[in-house]
């Protein structure tokens, strides 16, 4: 059994961490607003580009002769999985849920003879991938330091996937991201990059009269020159959304851990109390007893 001491010092150091747990949630909890409105700012810009897309895309007369980002290379034998975590943890499962997604879509792809190369976007990604892809990791992309990830991260990461695929490496790229919900739901997703996954009856649905758009200097340019530019936009609002839904995952996490030290300080309490008393007891008997021999 431990002695008073050692449970005295159990208690100050749950103490101590209770402190830093909460500290940690207030932190995320300021960060989550800022983290939040850019992550839904971002979503009406990547739907109404997914819109003109879409548009573009049902006015193009040869398809035949589009650029291989909107038809594909005409082959899904190889697939780049870029997965974009966090730099950190102690934010429960937001990371490993995306990494779960993830390799369960490139076990599929690998047991029906696919080859999967993996670019991981974030520390946290690599680690959870290596012990079992790790030979299918061919890129890393850490942002570790960078306080405010802005468009040119995200400009980066789209460079060098259009570069990969220019030059052969990759027949389909795949994005995964976790969308924020809320500060208790993250959603892992997937999101297919190239060949771009558009709505081809290219038309807004909404309310009202549809507008009818004249592009210059034409639809095919304009089309070539949005869908390298839909890769950056599609990186930039998952690395937002992944920021927001980090920042969640962890102040619910570090409410969880506080509230359990506050469980296991009580219940550390009154154990500490009965062994004094009990402690307190056994000296009482042994003083009455001798002094009863005497």
């Amino acid at each position: 059994m431990a002695s008073l001491k050692d449970m005295r010092n159990r208690i100050a150091s749950v103490k101590a961490t209770r402190k830093i747990t909460k500290a940690m949630q207030m932190v995320a909890a300021a960060k989550l607003r800022r983290a939040q409105e850019a992550a839904q700012a971002a979503r009406p810009y990547a739907e109404r580009m997914a819109t003109v897309l879409g548009s573009l895309a049902s006015k193009v007369a040869d398809k035949n002769g589009a650029s291989p980002l909107l038809v594909g290379t005409g082959k899904d034998q190889v697939h780049l999985l870029i997965v974009m975590t966090a730099e950190r943890g102690l934010c429960g499962g937001f990371n490993s849920n995306i990494a779960k997604l993830a390799r369960a879509d490139a076990h599929r792809l690998i047991a029906n003879g696919k080859t999967v190369k993996i670019m991981t976007v974030g520390r946290k990604g690599a680690d959870n991938l290596r012990r079992d892809l790790g030979k299918n990791i061919v890129e890393r992309k850490d942002f570790q330091g960078v306080r405010q990830l802005n468009f040119g991260h995200a400009e980066g990461v789209a460079n060098r996937v259009l570069e990969m695929f220019e030059a052969g490496e990759f027949d389909v790229a795949t994005l995964y991201f976790s969308e924020f919900k809320s500060v208790i739901a993250q959603k892992p997703t997937a999101l297919q990059l190239i060949p771009a996954k558009v709505d081809e009856a290219g038309v807004e649905t909404a309310k009202g009269a549809t507008a009818i758009h004249e592009y210059e200097p034409g639809e095919d340019e304009v089309l070539g020159f949005l869908l390298s530019r839909n890769i950056s936009t599609q990186i930039f609002r998952g690395l937002l959304e992944n920021a927001a839904s980090e920042q969640g995952a962890r102040m619910s996490a570090m409410d969880n851990a506080t509230r359990n030290a506050g469980d296991m300080i009580n219940k550390l309490t009154i154990k500490y109390n009965r062994q004094r008393q009990a402690n307190i007891t056994k000296e009482l008997i042994e003083i009455i007893s001798g002094a009863e021999a005497l």
